[in-house]
């Protein structure tokens, strides 16, 4: 099993930051065929071989997923994926 653990800052306030949070679940979901659920401020998402959370503050995000044996040989690519996410809605 690998571990994805990302940590951003952003300044969007908490609101904003989960839309911006649910648009990087969405774009995970057509992806990778991810389920995800609102928990108070904090995403919870799976599938075969994922799990995780989104944690959302006014001022950061913390993403802590555990990869399955067979996802685990594309964790470079799911991370990259995940950080452009990142990038494009957590500005």
């Amino acid at each position: 099993m690998a571990d994805i653990k990302i940590n951003r800052k952003h300044r969007l306030g908490i609101k904003k930051a989960r839309v911006a949070a649910q648009k990087v679940a969405d774009d995970l979901a057509s992806e990778y065929g991810m389920t995800s659920e609102w928990d108070g401020d904090v995403l919870r998402f799976n599938r075969s071989g994922v799990h995780g959370e989104l944690k959302v503050s006014k001022d950061e995000v913390h993403l802590d997923a555990k990869l399955g044996l067979l996802l685990s040989a594309f964790k470079p690519r799911i991370e990259e994926h995940i950080n452009d996410n990142f990038d494009r809605y957590f500005i």
